[in-house]
């Protein structure tokens, strides 16, 4: 019995000493099945070209209060920070003296329209009687020219009625523009002089604001060769949407006001100025801003920004499924992104499949089983594969 065992336990120690081996290479020679990579179709397509470029807000209009007649202040008759109209009363200027000046005015006006009524009637008599012959020349010439000195006089001392009053009104010192006023920089009793350097207050109109943006004279360069080269089909209408400090993208659309005339020789910049709606005054002049302008169209692929990454040479490198259905490498030149998409005008096929899941160990010459995703706004796969990475 003990023999018999032996002998068993050497034929099963020989069957796994040799068929161990066998099972190995077995396993080893079995072939494996084809890749599965998740992949989108690309297709030529109009895309807008856009530019990223930073710029600065600043006031549509901006005002600095001065006074136009010499007083004391009296009042204060606006509140810092409240949106104001055009012609809404800020200070009030003591105005007993211009008052005192435009009835001085009126007591002239007066006198000058009383005296015209005589020197008429003068020039009237003096008339008939040299046409009868009854008196001289000389008499009818210092008529008529009475005459005119009256109506001279009536004509200034209304002039001057006029003036005085109008000082009188610039005793109430009112908002030149809309928009919001800063803190009084004067107080009740202070004099102020006409003409004086030093504003009462500044009144800024915040909407519409206005930004400028900075962009290199060669980027415009650039843009204007594609233009001319028939690549970039240039909008009309030139829009722009801002991102501000914070990185909250603003809800208005801007519209191009006009660029600059000049270069910076300083900078070698352009300024571009847009201008945006502005009802909530979210947008306060001085605010850093980037701006993303869409100039205009062309015609390009999308590639999913995920499909690959540039390398050292600056180009893209991304993997396609070949027409013999094995990976392909590609190194492809981008012309900026659209959304979570680079642009690529050039080197890729319409309807090319592009790999976008699957692809981080991949080598070219893999055969591979292509299954279509989607992909969502947010550069990611709706679907996610099993296995994919």
């Amino acid at each position: 019995m003990a023999r018999q065992t032996g002998i068993l336990c050497r034929a099963l120690l020989a069957a796994f000493v040799l068929g161990y081996p066998l099972n190995v290479q077995a396993q080893a020679a079995k072939p494996q099945g084809p890749a599965e990579v998740g992949v989108v179709e690309v297709h030529q397509q109009t895309v807008p070209h856009t530019v990223q470029i930073p710029g600065r807000a600043v006031a549509y209009e901006q005002a600095g209060v001065r006074p136009r007649v010499t007083g004391v202040i009296t009042e204060k008759l606006y509140t810092p920070g409240k949106e104001l109209k055009a012609g809404d009363p800020l200070f009030q200027l003591d105005d007993a003296s211009y008052a005192a000046e435009v009835a001085s005015k009126e007591a002239a006006v007066v006198e000058a329209e009383a005296d015209l009524p005589v020197k008429q009637a003068a020039y009237d008599r003096a008339l008939r009687l040299h046409s009868t012959g009854t008196t001289s020349e000389a008499t009818l010439e210092t008529a008529q020219s009475s005459l005119a000195s009256a109506k001279a006089t009536l004509q200034s001392a209304k002039a001057a009625l006029k003036f005085a009053r109008t000082q009188l009104s610039w005793t109430t010192i009112r908002a030149p523009i809309d928009g919001v006023a800063e803190v009084a920089s004067v107080s009740i009793g202070d004099l102020v002089t006409e003409g004086q350097t030093n504003t009462l207050t500044t009144i800024t109109t915040l909407d519409p604001i206005d930004a400028d943006m900075l962009d290199t004279s060669a980027n415009i360069l650039a843009v204007r060769k594609q233009i001319r080269s028939g690549t970039l089909e240039f909008n009309r209408k030139i829009t722009a949407q801002l991102t501000l400090e914070n990185g909250e993208v603003y809800l208005g659309e801007g519209s191009l006001v006009t660029p600059s005339a000049s270069v910076s020789t300083s900078t070698g910049t352009v300024s571009v100025r847009f201008r945006f709606e502005n009802p909530h005054h979210l947008i306060r002049p001085g605010m850093f801003l980037r701006a993303q302008v869409t100039l205009g169209t062309k015609s390009a692929v999308l590639v999913p920004q995920r499909a690959g990454e540039h390398g050292a040479d600056g180009k893209l490198k991304i993997f396609v499924v070949g027409e013999d259905g094995k990976s392909k490498q590609l190194s492809l030149e981008t012309a900026g992104s659209y959304e979570n998409n680079w642009i690529i005008q050039s080197g890729l096929e319409d309807g090319t499949l592009v790999i976008v899941d699957g692809q981080k160990n991949l080598r070219a010459g893999v055969e591979l089983k292509p299954v279509p995703v989607k992909i969502d706004a947010d550069g990611l796969t709706q679907e996610k594969l099993v296995g994919l990475e």
